[in-house]
């Protein structure tokens, strides 16, 4: 879940840690939240891309093998059916961080050395549109990609994927973090196989923070007002308080939504405007920037505390900062539930042709890395919080601070939208967002506006 989060439509270590360990999970930021968060930017572009995709399928077509990197592979890939003992190679796209990548597709071909099937991953930008343009062509799509799990409504409603509980039982999938599989799933069907996971963190700066880190959104609060000076640039906790994706903790805490799995925007329901409201005290005391703002604030040590997530960690070590790590569901809110975060599921896709073609080498591929040892890998040497809830009794990755707020995130973090719809609402949620926190614009006034600005891009989706 870096430096893009929305994956579909419109478009996460302390003294003790190891060099290794101040790493982020991955570095190139899929996902799909929003422009200037790691785990919402992706989801945004997909929304928009439907549009743009029809013109350029055509194109896509015409250039075939020509395609290049950003492309189809162009080399030929067959995916016709594999008699029993000869080689397969399973082909996956992504857009991560390729020695990452080849640390997983190692712990598969190991495993499957004498079973004559290899896994390899080649990097793409703009994963979902290239499978949006590739995901019918045998001859030139992958067999399966990796991504960020709300960019699934859009394929499955494609039909380009195979639901993986056509290729990989229930029994073999038992260990993986519910929440996981929640996200893995669209109108009742798993389509996805999830393999790691991001949430927001409270990342803080141990030289600067003075005492204990509080356990609640109160006490919390009156830490930032005795520890900000918005003249002088200082602040106690900065955050993008009018980005949708890092103030959903407080929208699902409070029990509101942006969005339900039946489409229906929730801008103007009470319990979203509560929690909006309550966001307001806060960004009065933070910061009015985006991304790059609030991190260069805390990087560079004008801020002794950051809502953020493992993306940033790269620019923290960078920046020589001790660092600190605790889950936001770790703070309670006044209405006694704890602050509730997004989480984006990396998963693994099967496109349909390569389940008719390659369905036994597929499913063993799934098999392998539905296992502890790939979840332990991109644990310890990445940074990774596993889907596997049996890598986490392994010592190296429970004695990882970051991973384990992560773990106790994932019992309570709601699953980042999978609906095509979710792709449209961002523009309005950051709208309302910003009306309120930059422009002090009535709540209710505001809601009532971007609801129905909300309902008018789902409309004109149909």
């Amino acid at each position: 879940m870096r430096k893009n989060i929305r994956s579909g439509l419109s478009l996460l270590l302390a003294g003790i840690m190891t060099a290794g360990m101040l790493t982020g999970c991955g570095d190139s930021g899929q996902s799909s939240a929003n422009g200037d968060n790691p785990q919402a930017a992706d989801s945004a572009v997909d929304g928009q891309t439907d549009e743009n995709t029809a013109g350029n399928e055509n194109a896509a077509t015409e250039n075939g093998e020509n395609a290049g990197t950003d492309g189809a592979s162009g080399e030929g890939q067959d995916n016709t059916a594999q008699p029993s003992g000869e080689a397969v190679t399973v082909t996956a796209w992504h857009d991560n961080d390729e020695v990452m990548m080849n640390a997983l597709a190692d712990v598969v071909n190991e495993k499957l050395a004498g079973e004559n099937i290899t896994l390899r991953f080649e990097k793409k930008s703009d994963v979902t549109g290239q499978i949006r343009l590739y995901g019918t062509d045998a001859a030139n799509g992958p067999d399966m990609y990796l991504f960020a799990h709300d960019s699934l409504g859009g394929f499955a409603e494609m039909g380009i994927l195979e639901p993986v509980g056509n290729l990989i039982s229930a029994e073999k999938e038992a260990d993986l973090l519910p929440m996981t599989i929640e996200a893995a799933s669209y109108k009742g069907e798993q389509y996805l196989m999830p393999v790691y996971y991001e949430t927001l963190l409270f990342m803080y700066n141990k030289a600067l923070w003075q005492g204990d880190v509080p356990d609640t959104t109160e006490e919390l609060y009156e830490y930032m007002v005795a520890n900000t000076d918005v003249n002088a640039g200082t602040y106690a906790l900065v955050n993008q308080h009018s980005n949708s994706y890092n103030v959903a903790p407080f929208i699902n805490g409070f029990g509101g939504y942006i969005i339900d799995q039946d489409a229906n925007p929730g801008l103007n329901i009470q319990a979203t405007k509560d929690a909006i409201s309550y966001n307001k005290k806060f960004a009065a005391l933070q910061a009015d920037g985006d991304y790059n703002t609030v991190t260069a604030l805390f990087n560079e040590g004008h801020a002794a505390a950051i809502i953020g997530g493992p993306w940033l960690v790269s620019g923290i070590k960078e920046a020589g900062i001790d660092l600190g790590i605790k889950s936001l569901c770790d703070f309670t809110l006044p209405n006694g539930d704890v602050m509730t975060p997004y989480s984006g599921v990396q998963c693994l896709g099967v496109l349909k042709y390569a389940a008719e073609s390659k369905k036994d080498a597929v499913t063993k591929v799934l098999e392998v890395l539905a296992e502890p040892e790939a979840g332990i890998t991109l644990a310890k040497e990445f940074n990774c919080a596993p889907a596997n809830s049996k890598a986490y009794e392994d010592a190296d990755v429970a004695a990882n601070e970051m991973i384990l707020a992560m773990e106790k995130s994932a019992q309570k973090a709601v699953p980042m939208s999978n609906i095509p719809e979710m792709g449209v609402m961002w523009g309005p949620a950051e709208a309302l967002l910003a009306a309120v926190n930059k422009s002090g614009e009535d709540v209710d006034a505001a809601a009532e506006r971007y609801q129905e600005e909300a309902l008018q891009a789902i409309a004109d989706m149909q």
